[in-house]
């Protein structure tokens, strides 16, 4: 078994219809029926966590006036869009977890972004707390504000190693699930997540960071051979281990010093520093972690994003979805939130993006 990860008490088929339902309607509520749709899906007291510049709502009265009115206001035809919906319990909580797009007209500005009278699709992860009638307690919402401004012409800083263009669904087609996994089998997809985990938990980056090591090291074990890794925004998609390593871990492990030594000694000092997991769960062949943050590291080698090393230390809203095919890892969907993490490095993209409008 999985430490706090039970798969017996995931959330059953009719409550995971009952809270897509809900999301599905918030989604399509007219302007004036969006806080109404609210609080049909969430206690008034839930608290809500969006990306940045949204952040933290204490309350969903609050959810409702700094991100749900707005973005209803832009695109006033939005529609929700779900390529994963999976379910799980993990410390005695409900979670239902979603990756999709809100696809929708801007024909309003949003955020200071402008109108482009043009879809746009807004990338999501979305991972909710449910109670036991299904009404979210805790949303955690990691909207890629980064790739409206790529949609919109806006981009504001060096242009990605990975592809820029919308994720695909899972290529099983099943990540819409409804009904309940068998439970040996949603264990076994969090276990060879977690086992994978460790692997780039305990590679010693400080004596063997380079291409080849990373391409050779355990991690190899767990990755499918046509292995998809969807980053977001900034980063992009890769294909293939060496993609990977390429097109963004040796990058990314230039840029950003982590804590050195085994899964323990890394855990507890991410830990020191807030930085872990609130969700780790299976659902068949999929499972999913992340944490709000979930990364700590300091951002001492320059590269990323085409920026400096600031010296600073960062701490990284992330969330990752897994599908397992074929005994292997085979694609990775990763909600960061970008905007969040460069504010920590210096850099106020969507600041730069709004002072060159205003020229």
């Amino acid at each position: 078994m999985v430490a706090d990860f039970d798969p017996f008490a995931s959330p059953d088929a009719a409550l995971r219809r009952r809270v897509h339902q809900r999301l599905t309607a918030l989604a399509e509520a007219s302007e004036g029926r969006t806080g109404e749709a609210l609080a049909e899906l969430a206690r008034p007291d839930a608290t809500w966590r969006v990306a940045h510049p949204i952040n933290a709502c204490a309350s969903t009265a609050e959810a409702l006036a700094r991100a749900f009115a707005p973005l209803k206001k832009a695109c006033p035809d939005l529609e929700r869009r779900d390529v994963i919906f999976v379910g799980g319990s993990y410390q005695n909580r409900r979670y239902l977890a979603a990756v999709g797009h809100y696809c929708g007209t801007m024909r309003g500005d949003w955020l200071g972004l402008p109108a482009s009278n043009r879809p746009i699709y807004l990338r999501y992860g979305e991972v909710y707390e449910i109670d036991a009638e299904g009404a979210v307690l805790q949303a955690n919402l990691l909207w890629d504000v980064l790739d409206i401004m790529r949609q919109l012409g806006l981009w504001p800083i060096a242009q990605p190693l990975g592809s820029p263009e919308m994720w695909p669904a899972p290529l099983t087609a099943d990540g819409v699930r409804f009904e309940t996994s068998d439970a040996a089998r949603s264990v076994e997809s969090i276990a060879q997540t977690l086992a994978m985990h460790r692997t780039l938990a305990e590679f010693d980056d400080r004596s063997k960071l380079n291409r080849e090591n990373l391409i050779a090291m355990p991690q190899k074990e767990h990755w499918h051979p046509r292995m998809m890794w969807y980053g977001p925004a900034g980063i992009g998609t890769t294909r293939g281990l060496d993609g990977f390593v390429d097109g963004h871990q040796l990058p990314f492990r230039i840029a950003f010093h982590r804590p050195q030594g085994t899964l323990a000694e890394v855990q507890a000092e991410r830990a020191r520093h807030g930085a872990g997991h609130y969700i780790r769960i299976g659902d068949g062949p999929f499972s999913v972690t992340g944490g709000w943050p979930s990364v700590y590291a300091v951002h001492a080698g320059g590269g990323f994003c085409g920026l400096p090393p600031s010296g600073k230390p960062v701490f990284m809203r992330v969330m990752d979805f897994y599908l397992h095919h074929e005994g292997l890892i085979r694609e990775n969907w990763v909600p960061l939130d970008m905007l969040d993490l460069m504010m920590q490095m210096g850099f106020d993209a969507l600041g730069r993006v709004r002072e060159v409008l205003r020229r």
